[in-house]
């Protein structure tokens, strides 16, 4: 089965581009195949819509909390409240989200899923710091568009289906709360470097194969990226290759996902 890690950012350029590593997932064996890099939406768009079968994990957040859509009063169906969204534009969701904010008390400003309660993740009506509401915009409405199928979002085409990834869940599995990547080129440090190393340590030398029943082969140098794009795509492509081998059961998804707001495909976020 062809498997895609994706590495998403909300604005791509050819200095931050879209990422994305191909690999096989035969049986549990992951092999990593290859590394694309996407410096616009377009080349994004064009995978989406290749014919499958093949899988991918993407990673951004491909809903908002119910909580959020119920007050703000958006449509009550995930695919309502993505179109309203990129009906907007960017500016428009960009203020409709400043202008929720700033009517709410301190504390009660940003909603999180339960997916990111569960994962530590960050709340998808973020804009600023890492602006993961900016890729919800930019991500889900794409989706849509693709007619993918997303396990408990949407149906679409069953030869290609998107799952939800969150690399950082993963990643702290592996090697804990140690810093491994970093924008900033002022800022990069050998211990990031260190970190990187370590990770792609763990995951080749065994660490998935109890957690998500795989075994990796992938070669060290995707540690060289001091951005961590690419080892974020590899962890990407891990949860999607788990999601793929629970195809029979839902893709891994919990019995109580909330259709509002998707899921992020990993086990250690399932209840017991």
């Amino acid at each position: 089965m062809r498997v895609f890690g994706i590495d998403f950012t909300s604005r791509p350029a050819r200095r931050k581009p879209i990422t994305c590593l191909r690999c096989l997932l035969e049986s549990h064996q992951l092999r990593v195949q290859g590394l694309t890099e996407w410096p616009s939406f377009g080349g994004f768009e064009q995978a989406l819509r290749r014919p499958g079968p093949w899988i991918a994990g993407i990673d951004f957040p491909f809903g908002q909390a119910r909580r959020f859509i119920e007050t703000i009063g958006w449509p009550p169906t995930w695919r309502g409240y993505v179109d309203h969204a990129a009906a907007l534009g960017r500016q428009g969701f960009r203020a409709a989200l400043d202008a929720y904010r700033a009517q709410r008390a301190a504390g009660d400003k940003e909603h999180r899923r339960a997916c990111d309660l569960a994962a530590g993740a960050i709340s998808p009506q973020k804009l600023y710091g890492t602006p993961v509401g900016l890729m919800f915009f930019e991500g889900a409405p794409r989706l849509r568009a693709a007619g993918v199928a997303i396990p408990g979002l949407q149906q679409g085409d069953p030869e290609r289906v998107v799952v939800e990834a969150y690399p950082g869940v993963l990643a702290r599995a592996l090697i804990g709360r140690i810093p491994y990547k970093q924008d900033s080129r002022g800022k990069q440090t050998t211990a990031h470097a260190q970190a990187r190393e370590d990770l792609i340590a763990a995951i080749v030398g065994g660490a998935l194969r109890q957690s998500h029943g795989l075994s990796v082969s992938a070669h060290a140098s995707l540690s060289d990226d001091p951005g961590g794009d690419h080892l974020d795509a590899l962890l990407c492509a891990v949860q999607a290759a788990w999601a793929w081998r629970r195809r029979d059961s839902g893709y891994g998804l919990p019995a109580e996902m909330d259709p509002l707001e998707g899921w992020i495909a990993d086990p250690s976020l399932l209840p017991g």
